[in-house]
């Protein structure tokens, strides 16, 4: 089993945890490399903490003899659902031998430093609506407790427990192997980073966007991008301080105001968890001829237009094309099957650039053909109304081996959000749908899913 390339996708509810193990020349198990990609969840931290355990039990053990070799950790995005595991705690098993960011999260990084400004505004803003308590409507609190999730602690974990003392994360952008990192993987394997671009700012926040964020958050603020102000705070525009008192105020214009103040946090927490989204680090495996994609978040806003927000596929098709364009022997769905993680034409059949993505790298087989490419998605029902995307996993479905229909497992499925359920997967659950982390575990009882290549 050693001799294969495996991917192993781990149920932790809906979020990211899959390790992936790269023979090397010996095919056996203290050779290969291991790598894990992302550790986080929405849901309860029992299913995270069961993949961990699991985990552990598939790695050699590192030449001090006392814990589990983990040659690569990759940290796609600053996201919960993608960082929550990343607890000192869990780790203490664990001898890591490398840590890969994205350029966007490292704190000094000149190409990011608008996008960082907008995040500090954020998280200002949010946590001034949190002083709204009851008053929040459902979908700012949750976008409220994106803020709350201990992410500077997962950061933290990340940049400094995680390796020996004298070593550091490495921040990747595109363009970059894992030979240029300085990592060594058998002949036949190779690492490629297709996103996110070294100029951040430029490609995913876009110069139109930079000047109208100046007048709310002000030029100076804006301007600045060094360290220090940064971690020392920014002054915010009146609206997004932290509500008054409503003292000497009609209470129709508190409301108002009110209003405004949740309208503007909801836009900047919005912005925010789009750039985080697009900051995330997509890797391109390739393995005696395979070619195996894993895309973290990276969303699709349309075609690629310069001085413009841009989405990270977009900004791959435009610059990582000649990487991008081959069929894929396996595909990890973005975004948990959300249906703007994946470039497709959302039923149209219209001939638009998401098509003609989806048809290059997920080409439909031709008549008389099986389709011999994978597809996994880790996804749970919840949090957001469209993820997972019933139609798109039904597309994707389509275009590769493995689908299943899950309906005859699922008569008794109770999703926590039965309104969603029934609007966005309800109509395709008869449907084959690529495998996915939360039926599996329904249908089978099991906490992971893998995909094995020779």
């Amino acid at each position: 089993m050693a001799n294969k390339l495996l991917i192993r996708v781990y149920d932790v509810g809906l979020g990211d945890c899959i390790y992936v193990r790269i023979p090397g020349e010996s095919g056996k198990n203290d050779d290969a490399f291991h790598m894990l990609i992302d550790c986080g969840t929405w849901s309860p931290e029992t299913l995270l903490k069961a993949a961990l355990t699991q985990l552990a039990s598939e790695l050699p053990t590192a030449g001090n003899g006392q814990k589990k070799r983990l040659d690569l950790v990759v940290v796609t995005h600053e996201h919960k659902d993608h960082i929550a595991g990343f607890d000192p705690a869990l780790w203490e098993v664990f001898d890591v031998g490398n840590v890969w960011m994205n350029c966007a999260m490292n704190p000094k990084h000149p190409q990011a430093g608008k996008t960082r400004k907008i995040r500090a505004v954020a998280e200002k803003a949010v946590a001034g609506l949190a002083a709204l308590g009851p008053a929040l409507s459902p979908r700012l609190a949750e976008l409220i407790s994106v803020f709350e999730i201990g992410n500077a602690g997962a950061m933290k974990t990340l940049r400094h427990a995680l390796l020996p003392a004298d070593k550091e994360p490495t921040y990747v952008h595109a363009g970059q192997t894992h030979e240029d990192l300085g990592i060594a993987l058998h002949p036949d394997a190779k690492i490629h980073i297709l996103a996110p671009e070294m100029d951040f700012d430029r490609f995913y926040l876009g110069e139109t966007a930079q000047a109208n964020l100046k007048g709310v958050i002000g030029s100076a603020a804006f301007a600045a991008v060094d360290t220090m102000q940064e971690e020392s705070g920014i002054a915010l525009a009146p609206a997004l301080q932290r509500m008054p008192e409503p003292k000497n105020i009609a209470p129709a214009a508190f409301r108002a105001l009110r209003a405004r103040m949740q309208s503007n946090g909801l836009a900047f927490a919005e912005l925010d968890g789009k750039l985080k989204n697009n900051s995330s680090v997509v890797l391109l495996i390739r393995w005696k001829g395979k070619r195996l994609l894993f895309v973290g978040d990276a969303e699709w806003h349309g075609a690629f237009k310069e001085g413009k927000m841009n989405g990270s596929w977009n900004v791959m098709w435009k610059e990582r094309r000649a990487l991008l364009s081959e069929p894929l022997d396996f595909l990890k769905i973005g975004h948990h099957g959300s249906e703007n993680a994946t470039p497709w034409d959302m039923g149209s059949g219209k001939p638009t650039e998401e098509a003609e993505i989806l048809n290059a790298i997920l080409p439909r087989p031709k008549a008389g053909k099986k389709q011999t490419a994978r597809a996994v998605a880790s996804t749970e029902r919840g949090k957001y109304p469209t993820i997972p995307r019933g139609q798109l996993l039904k597309e994707i479905a389509s275009r590769v081996d493995g689908a299943t229909s899950y309906a005859a497992d699922l008569l008794d499925y109770k999703p926590k959000d039965m309104v969603d359920f029934e609007a966005f997967e309800r109509e395709w659950l008869k449907d084959l749908q690529p495998p996915r982390t939360d039926f599996e575990r329904i249908r089978k009882n099991v906490g992971f899913i893998d995909v094995t290549f020779d």
